[in-house]
């Protein structure tokens, strides 16, 4: 066998962003970082903030307003509002 990574955490980041976004420009289309910082923290339904609606890795119910979710889909609806947030203040550039 040859000295291909077997598993994820065996390829580095760097490289799997630089074929990602190769890949994407490939099929004309853009890859947006977002930083994910509380992501899982965040109520996507209605924004409050608190580390005690993450109940466990995967159970997510808001303090506030009692939404309940898995938790990394509403981590994943927090990073794509604040890919489409950062897509609206930037000027359109296409991917540049």
């Amino acid at each position: 066998m040859g000295s291909s990574p077997k598993h994820i955490a065996d390829a580095g980041w760097s490289e799997f962003f630089t074929q990602l976004e190769y890949k994407a420009n490939w099929q004309n289309r853009c890859v947006l970082r977002v930083d994910p910082k509380y992501t899982s923290q965040i109520c996507s339904n209605c924004n409050k903030v608190d580390k005690l609606s993450r109940l466990s890795q995967s159970k997510y119910v808001c303090t506030s307003c009692g939404y309940e979710s898995n938790a990394d889909v509403n981590a994943s609806k927090n990073i794509l509002a604040r890919a489409i947030a950062n897509t609206r203040q930037r000027e359109p550039l296409g991917c540049a």
